[in-house]
């Protein structure tokens, strides 16, 4: 990846299905020109080595590149994996308004891990081995993307994305037998391995037209398009003995599919120099369905239609000031395990929540900021239980996000420059249900980082902090987190906590780098998360590595 792209607002509009809160775009890097090989060391035997290789025609109308990554380790508390990533991106310019892009990657990842965590003891302890040790989580991914871009005038250009993946994903867990487990104060397994196993095919198009027109004598900005979307999870369940090799019985053999087309449209109004208004609008219907091959292919489907609208503006206050805000409809449709639980069609509405924002963004000379307010609102929540025992989820009702966030970049002189952000959310709660007037699982009041830069002559370190807030395992809000290996819900109170990282890179020549990293400098030992168990953040590590380009 070369960068990370938050979308936020009613600019989500146009992209989906699911767009609660935002969209993030994962931007592959475009190979450089030559041949750069890096390669990194660091604790937990880690070992890393990448290829990049690209090229360019003299004209600059063609560039084909090579990324080739491996990577392998023992793992913190001995959850150890080894890593192949491939991709290739290649691009031309047909004539003066045409272009074409082909990217083709291939990812594999053996990995030993589980969704075992620590039993309370042991994390009191200190304990750092793999809780389930025979456990394995193998996956491997292809995927292709065909992007075409054509400028029909000057003012209109239509752009065409088609695109297909496919990942299978082998889940390898060993049977717990629990009285020996609660007994021994840690996981115990028996001989019987489980294997659930899948595989997602997904493919799919997405055609966009962006034109410029100047309706009401004023200019615009408008986009229209359409997007078609076929996914399909073949997931089958896997009996097996330790000595069956992960090979066995296969008691649970469903597919579950969805097929979605959404039609959208937007178009800045650009009223004033000053000011800009933004509405759209997207359309958006999708049928699941799930089939039990292991049942005499008993089927069931659903259906629904979702209506979008957003808006969206700007507001240039001053020469460097902008207020921005929006109000927009996002949703996520209910899973098919959900909507169609026990394979009839549960009649559940999608997750859907009412956002609102409004913020300032500018700069003051050597400072840049960004604040902001929101507000989001959700209806027909989907969440674990039901008045009908048979079921597992239901439609609960509403919950309530709202707080704000605030950004800050300063230049100190001298080479130091200062930034960091902070995230305050004194309401995510549950509006009705079970959990009524508690806080919503995984939803800390406070996220903060920081980071102090250092920048002169070649040489870049940065020491960056890291703050999150305490926050709860569950809808309940218990605060004991479990002593056994019962199972059932996981919760409890997680601490808030604090790392810091420091990291350095030094230009030794024009074609050589050299880096370094102290992660969780101060060894502070933190929970991130339960499942079946505790999951413990990693513990302090180092690593150092060079990148050298031909």
């Amino acid at each position: 990846m070369e960068r990370i792209e938050v979308l936020k607002g009613s600019a989500g509009l146009r992209y989906g299905p699911s767009t609660i809160g935002g969209v993030i775009n994962y931007q592959t890097k475009t190979p450089d020109d030559g041949v750069i090989l890096s390669g990194r060391v660091g604790s937990f035997d880690t070992r890393e080595t990448t290829l990049e290789a690209g090229g360019r025609t003299r004209s600059g109308d063609a560039f084909g590149g090579i990324v080739v990554t491996h990577a392998r380790s023992d793992g913190f508390m001995d959850k150890g994996y080894e890593m192949t990533d491939v991709m290739f991106k290649t691009g031309l310019a047909i004539g003066d308004r045409q272009s074409l892009g082909l990217k083709v990657s291939w990812h594999e990842n053996d990995a030993n891990i589980s969704y075992r965590g620590l039993l309370l003891g042991d994390f009191e302890a200190g304990a750092t081995y793999n809780p389930a040790p025979d456990d394995f989580y193998l996956t491997d991914r292809i995927a292709f993307d065909v992007n075409h871009e054509i400028a029909l005038s000057e003012q209109v250009t239509l752009t065409t994305l088609l695109y297909f993946s496919d990942v299978t994903r082998d889940y390898w867990r060993y049977d717990v037998d629990t009285p020996a487990s609660n007994a021994a104060g840690r996981w115990v397994y028996r001989d019987t391995v489980t294997g659930n196993n899948r595989s997602f095919e997904r493919y799919g198009f997405d055609a966009r037209l962006t034109f410029e027109h100047a309706l009401f004598g004023i200019a615009n900005d408008a986009e229209i398009g359409v997007r078609g979307l076929r996914e399909e999870s073949d997931d089958t369940r896997i009996r097996a003995t330790r000595e069956q090799d992960r090979t066995g019985i296969n008691d649970r053999h469903r597919i579950d599919s969805a097929e979605s087309i959404a039609f959208y449209a937007q178009n800045r109004f650009a009223v004033t120099e000053r000011l800009a208004l933004t509405p759209g609008l997207r359309i958006e219907t999708y049928e699941q369905k799930r089939k039990i091959l292991t049942e005499n292919n008993a089927t069931a489907k659903t259906s629904n239609t979702e209506f979008l609208p957003g808006f969206g503006l700007t507001f240039d206050a001053a020469e460097h000031t902008q207020i921005y805000g929006g109000v927009y409809r996002a949703f996520a449709p209910a899973t098919n395990g959900v909507a169609l639980d026990g394979l009839t069609d549960q009649n559940l509405d999608a997750e859907r929540s009412d956002n609102f924002e409004l913020g300032l963004r500018g700069v003051h000379g050597a400072l840049t900021y960004e604040a902001a307010v929101f507000r989001m609102n959700f209806d027909n929540q989907v969440v674990t239980g039901n008045t009908d025992p048979n079921l597992s989820r239901s439609n609960a009702g509403k919950t309530l996000h709202q707080g704000g966030e605030l950004a800050l970049a300063y230049t100190l002189g001298g080479g130091f420059a200062l930034s960091g952000n902070v995230t305050y959310v004194p309401t995510s709660r549950f509006e009705s249900g079970d959990n009524e007037g508690n806080r919503i699982p995984y939803a800390p009041k406070w996220l903060a980082n920081a980071s102090l830069e250092y920048s002169q002559a070649g040489f870049r370190a940065a020491l960056m902090v890291h703050h999150r807030g305490a926050q709860f395992g569950d809808g309940s809000n218990q605060r004991d987190i479990p002593t056994d290996a019962a199972g059932g819900i996981w919760g409890g109170r997680m601490d808030a906590y604090t790392l810091f990282d420091l990291t350095a890179q030094y230009d030794v020549s024009p074609h050589l780098m050299v880096f370094g990293a102290v992660k969780n400098l101060t060894d502070k030992r933190y929970i991130t998360g339960f499942r079946q168990g505790i999951y413990v953040g990693p513990e302090r590590s180092l690593e150092f590595g060079a990148r050298y380009h031909f």
